[in-house]
């Protein structure tokens, strides 16, 4: 098996409707939007979706040495040293590893908050919440005004939120937030307890921590009702309730709170350039960085990460193995490979997502 691991599609089913660009991206003759709108990328989780347990979905697969299609984790299991790594006197672990997500969504998505990482452990007896990150890849045409919710602008108490919980009062909810415009290129973090909701008409990279825990607080979205038990994680309103933060994040203060500015690395005279889009100033969750290739550009790393490849196209080199590199194809780089180079003669754009500091 070579050392870079390439992905094929892993489209999962959600409660939301997208897909179409997912579809174009896999060479469909007839793109269409459905119940398909995402494409866990490398993924070792598992979907939660109730009323389709008897089908297996979210889990990569790949295929191992013998030829036989293995799930991804199961590769990862067998040289976890070689494949995760270390950080400092500590093993990695398949916790460890970020959750990434192809997402294209033709309708605004559900509203929605995610436990941080502390209140699944504390509370729900998990490893690991749901802080995610953003990365707007492109936005549809026939959308004016992309944009996303992020964070209560105006909060309302507990108890009223709780009201229009129950009566889905979602003209109310919705009047405590503003819109957040997106655009190509933009970069978002949401840390757990932030309610949010992304809008329609956008395709963006989502790299969060791998959970699949949410409290989905706007029960209808395009005549599909979400399963009483799929709303609040399992456990009752109060608990759910106890999952957002309801500090205010005013218009003025919401890029500061949730934009993200990138933070050149290194570049070189060939016009190769390494940004840091999240890392530990943001969130000890994950780190993501955008490789600008132009000629050939060096690399050493000491950690594992994805790769997804936005722009252009080239070459990853390893030696004398050579993995060929097409835009939207997706990849595994071990902690093991320490030393590569990207080579692209007529550019190439690549994000890198790696796990988190702690």
């Amino acid at each position: 098996m070579n050392q870079i691991i390439k992905f094929g599609a892993n489209r999962v089913w959600r409660t939301y409707q997208g897909g179409k660009l997912l579809d174009t991206i896999e060479g469909k003759d007839s793109p269409q939007d459905s119940s398909l709108p995402e494409d866990w990328i490398g993924s070792t989780v598992e979907a939660r979706n109730v009323g389709r347990e008897h089908v297996s979905e979210g889990l990569a697969m790949v295929t191992d040495d013998e030829g036989q299609s293995i799930p991804f984790r199961d590769l990862l299991h067998k040289d976890p040293q070689y494949f995760l790594g270390s950080i400092g006197d500590t093993k990695r672990s398949m916790d460890d590893i970020p959750l990434v997500k192809y997402l294209d969504s033709s309708t605004r998505l559900h509203f929605q908050a995610h436990p941080t990482r502390a209140f699944a452990q504390e509370r729900l007896g998990l490893p690991r919440g749901k802080t995610e990150a953003y990365v707007i890849l492109e936005t549809r045409d026939d959308v004016s005004d992309p944009y996303i919710y992020a964070g209560f602008q105006r909060p309302p108490s507990r108890e009223q939120l709780k009201e229009w919980i129950e009566k889905q009062d979602i003209k109310s909810i919705e009047s405590c937030f503003d819109r957040i415009p997106v655009k190509t290129g933009d970069v978002f973090l949401i840390p757990g307890g932030r309610p949010h909701a992304l809008g329609e008409g956008i395709l963006m990279l989502e790299i969060m921590e791998p959970s699949d825990l949410a409290v989905r607080f706007e029960f209808e979205r395009c005549g599909y009702v979400i399963p009483e038990q799929a709303r609040f994680m399992g456990r009752g309103i109060e608990t759910a309730l106890d999952v957002f933060d309801f500090s205010p994040i005013v218009p003025e203060k919401v890029d500061a709170e949730f934009r993200c500015q990138p933070t050149v690395l290194n570049s070189d005279e060939q016009g190769n350039t390494l940004e840091e889009l999240v890392g530990a100033k943001n969130t000890s969750c994950f780190t993501i960085r955008r490789a600008t290739v132009n000629g050939v550009f060096e690399r050493n790393e000491e950690a594992f990460f994805y790769g997804v490849v936005t722009h252009g196209s080239g070459t990853l080199r390893i030696g004398d193995e050579v993995t060929e590199l097409k835009q939207w194809e997706r990849f595994f780089c071990p902690a093991g490979v320490t030393e590569f180079a990207y080579e692209s003669a007529s550019g190439m754009s690549i994000l890198e997502c790696y796990p988190g500091h702690t």
